[in-house]
């Protein structure tokens, strides 16, 4: 394979180690409900299905239930209060964004996470991506391939020559159908019994030293 010209990184559960602070708003939710809190690692596994499914693990209530919305938004509250309390940048992946800035190389973040949340992270943190897609940028978002289109104009570089790098199986999704290479990562907040090397992708790493050791030799 050859190597990128640019890297898209999904956010949460591939760049950045968001959960602590979105298990801090699940149990909060939990909390206000007169509920015991939940284990951390049950709500790793989920981050990565976004705001819903953490409600659904929180409480039970499916999307379509009549209280979800309102116990959303209790959840989102939550977590906006405080986005990047105890959230880190993988630290693996933290002298690769150092090198690949060094070397005037592009690369971004394409995530379907709100930018009400997103961008105040990013910015939390200390990034300068050049491209960010969020989940409210465009009409659709992964697994749909144009997030990953919009991210690689703005870096002013082809499709094919981005790596997109996720840790979901929507993300392996979204790259093959935008023609860019597929990169799956085991580090990130996969469920319980699901496979990331069953995915359709072209590379997979199991950790993140693993992926840095491919880009920076």
């Amino acid at each position: 394979m050859q190597r990128p010209q640019a890297l898209l990184f999904d956010l949460d559960g591939t760049l950045v180690d968001t959960a602590p602070d979105l298990a801090r708003a699940t149990n909060a939710l939990r909390a206000h409900h007169g509920l015991a809190p939940l284990p951390y690692p049950v709500i790793r596994a989920q981050v990565s299905n976004g705001g819903s499914a953490l409600v659904a693990l929180a409480l039970g209530l499916e999307t379509g239930h009549p209280a979800h919305a309102d116990a959303r938004q209790f959840l989102l509250d939550a977590y906006g209060r405080a986005v990047a309390a105890e959230s880190r940048v993988f630290a693996p992946l933290e002298p690769l964004l150092s090198y690949w800035e060094a070397q005037k190389r592009p690369w971004g973040i394409v995530t379907n996470k709100p930018r009400a949340y997103a961008a105040p992270l990013v910015e939390a943190l200390g990034m300068t991506p050049g491209a960010l897609l969020c989940a409210d940028d465009l009409p659709v978002k992964k697994p749909a391939p144009e997030p990953l289109w919009a991210a690689a104009r703005r870096l002013g570089v082809a499709a094919e020559s981005c790596w997109y790098i996720g840790d979901h199986l929507r993300d392996m999704q979204a790259a093959r159908a935008a023609g860019m290479a597929a990169i799956a990562v085991g580090y990130g907040y996969i469920e319980e019994g699901d496979d990331y090397r069953g995915w359709p992708a072209d590379r997979w790493f199991d950790t993140g030293e693993a992926l840095v050791a491919a880009l920076m030799d």
